[in-house]
């Protein structure tokens, strides 16, 4: 059969991860109230049941193909296509380039491709990943959608055969709801980062480092850490109509199970966009700071802590009001300023 994502005998240790814990959520101010400040994931059984997406997808895989086909725009999809016998595992091949093919095309022809391999042993992998909801359908977002308060979210859909992607985190929140076929999570918090074994933060699968672990069948003699993580891991099931809260910075590897899988999801973050992204100014600091000599990295350490980390009055105190310039707390237009110093600076 096609593509057999990670599958656990009664020995590995991931058959006996802890389950995500389960809450309710009655109304959109309970939602509200459950996503306010978490910090922890949980599953939320049946939260989008009611979408007809979700009901397409119980009457058959084909049903929710043309629900979709029916509301697709005439935009190209990006569309990833892995060879038959890697089991869906979007990943790095032998010599760290991608064991897949990245390819646009309209929806109606990459659904036929999956409609054309259906039940075959030799069928390609088929993946859309992270495609905008607004972007590529027309009425998809108001049909089914999830009331988050004040929250601005970016909606995307990830459709597909059976896929497995590695563990990696992304810095908003997300809301994961489950349409059609089934889900795994195995989750890690933040930082589990060393125990994960991270690939490389400029050549990755899709735009995040991710664990270089195989969870199919970890090699615990070369990543011996990897069993600390497992310590930490919790793992959730998803079925048609349940969603999961990923926390923010959460690492997470992302089983489809079923012979087809759509998964619609949420991101937002709870601070103004205008803040930018952190990870650029990581990768920023690999250029400017990590090569430096040791003593120079130490003083950097200390102006990061300064300015950055502690951020206290010491910072500001002696500065008259006024003429703190960004040392005071970002606005949108202060930090537009500073945006564009950066730059300028980078373009020199």
């Amino acid at each position: 059969m096609h593509g057999s994502p990670l599958a656990e005998t009664a020995a590995s240790p991931l058959s006996r991860l802890p389950a995500v814990a389960e809450r309710s959520a009655a109304d959109a101010a309970a939602l509200d109230a459950l996503l306010r400040g978490a910090r922890e994931p949980f599953v939320l059984r049946g939260l989008v049941a009611d979408w007809p997406l979700v009901r397409a997808g119980l009457e058959s895989p084909r049903a929710a193909r043309a629900y979709l086909l029916e509301r697709a725009r005439e935009v190209p999809f990006a569309v990833s296509i892995g060879e038959p016998g890697h089991d869906g595992r979007m990943f790095y091949d032998a010599a760290m380039g991608m064991n897949f093919r990245m390819a646009r095309g309209r929806l109606a022809d990459i659904f036929a491709g999956i409609d054309a391999n259906e039940g075959r042993a030799d069928a390609p992998t088929i993946y859309l990943a992270s495609i905008d909801v607004p972007g590529h359908f027309t009425t998809v977002d108001a049909e089914n959608s999830v009331e988050l308060g004040d929250r601005d979210p970016l909606a995307s859909l990830w459709i597909g055969t059976p896929t497995t992607i590695a563990a990696h985190n992304d810095f908003p929140d997300n809301l994961a709801c489950c349409v059609a076929g089934r889900r795994r999570f195995t989750l890690f918090p933040p930082d589990q980062f060393a125990n994960l074994y991270l690939g490389p933060v400029d050549n990755t699968p899709a735009g995040r480092a991710v664990s270089m672990v195989d969870f199919r069948a970890p090699d615990f003699a070369a990543h011996p850490r990897f069993a600390a993580a497992l310590e930490q891991a919790q793992v959730a099931e998803l079925e048609p109509g349940d969603a999961l809260f990923v926390p923010s910075m959460w690492w997470h590897h992302v089983e489809g199970l079923a012979p087809f899988n759509i998964l619609l999801n949420y991101w937002w973050r709870d601070t103004p966009r205008w803040l930018g992204q952190p990870q650029d100014a990581l990768n920023h600091a690999m250029l400017a700071i990590r090569d430096l000599p040791a003593a120079d990295k130490a003083i950097w350490r200390e102006l990061f802590d300064h300015y950055v980390f502690d951020n206290g009055p010491l910072v500001t105190d002696h500065i008259p009001v006024g003429a703190r310039g960004v040392l005071d707390p970002l606005t949108a237009e202060s930090a537009g300023r500073l945006r564009a110093f950066l730059l300028r600076t980078l373009s020199r």
